[in-house]
């Protein structure tokens, strides 16, 4: 691996971390954000920087290391190019639990209500991908991840479609359709301690991935404990990705795109990807996040997952295309 990417993918992220303070409705210059984060004075631009934007971008940095980094560990732990946290039906399984706050009239009473519902949606997604794949393989696991995924995204449907009234309605379209807007310090203590849990976890199973790539029988030959990676790979997701999805609704792509930017810098070993594709992935949502501030489409700004997904969409043909070039 290229000793200067992690250190180049640092700067570069931190660098559009400033951009991401200075930019918004309202402009401000590099001495006056450096002066609101120093001096503490209650004026309007220190209120902006401190009260609005360091929060979101805590927040995009992030979800979008979160969501790089469980892309890398799912492709490398099912040995699929096209696999990401969706695969195991982890971030429906949040949003289905975020909707179920907002349907029933929870969000309305408790700010929060919403991304703990979220939370607990995702646990629950992660536990029965367990229960009905532990006895099986990776097979096993994408097919369970599938059937849940599926099963969670009708429930959010019949929701939105028996929603009883369109207030309610509205709230669950805009939840899905991900955002950082109107993220508050609450919403970073909430997610942060999950995210980084999940991280933890994710980031134990580099070792474990490199030997998958030889095959599960190699691995196990190697002495790696299947059952135990598996295991760290599916509640490292429930706890981050599930957090993430928690507090910005649905935001798909980064978690396929990031490991799949960075994979030919690193020799293709799966261990190697994790750390590049945690920090391409921040770099993608904030970026992204920066655009959804001071872009305009007919009068209307657009939602973080909806830019992301128009993003990543065409990343995504391209990559289907790749793979069956390979394999014909």
């Amino acid at each position: 691996m290229n000793r200067w990417l992690i250190p180049f993918l640092l700067l570069l992220l931190l660098t559009i971390a400033l951009a991401s303070i200075l930019a918004g409705t309202i402009w401000l210059t590099p001495g006056q954000a450096f002066a609101s984060l120093l001096t503490g004075k209650e004026d309007l631009p220190g209120l902006i920087v401190r009260e609005i934007r360091l929060p979101r971008v805590l927040l995009a940095m992030m979800i979008g290391g979160i969501l790089g980094l469980a892309g890398a560990v799912l492709q490398g732990l099912l040995r699929n190019p096209l696999a990401e946290s969706g695969t195991l039906g982890v971030s429906a399984g949040a949003s289905l639990g975020a909707v179920f706050a907002i349907y029933y009239g929870f969000a309305a009473c408790f700010t929060l209500a919403a991304p703990l519902f979220g939370l607990l949606g995702a646990f629950v997604t992660a536990a029965v991908a367990l229960v009905l794949a532990r006895r099986g393989g990776t097979l096993s696991l994408i097919l369970a991840g599938a059937a849940i995924n599926s099963i969670a995204v009708a429930g959010t449907s019949l929701a939105l479609n028996l929603a009883p009234n369109p207030y309610a309605a509205y709230e669950i379209m805009t939840w899905l359709m991900g955002s950082l807007a109107d993220r508050s310090w609450d919403h970073v203590q909430l997610a942060a301690p999950f995210i980084v849990a999940g991280a933890v976890l994710l980031l134990l199973t580099g070792r474990a991935l490199d030997a998958l790539a030889l095959g599960e029988a190699q691995a196990e030959s190697l002495g790696i404990a299947l059952t135990r990676t598996r295991l760290l790979a599916l509640f490292g997701t429930a706890l981050g990705v599930g957090a993430a999805t928690a507090v910005s609704g649905s935001i798909g792509f980064v978690g396929l795109i990031a490991p799949h930017v960075v994979r030919p810098l690193v020799g293709h070993r799966p261990g190697r990807v994790l750390v590049p594709a945690m920090l391409a992935g921040s770099i993608l949502v904030t970026v992204a996040d920066i655009a959804t501030r001071t872009l305009v489409f007919g009068g209307m700004p657009l939602n973080l997952g909806v830019f992301v997904g128009l993003a990543g969409a065409p990343f995504f043909l391209w990559l289907v295309f790749h793979v069956r070039r390979r394999t014909a």
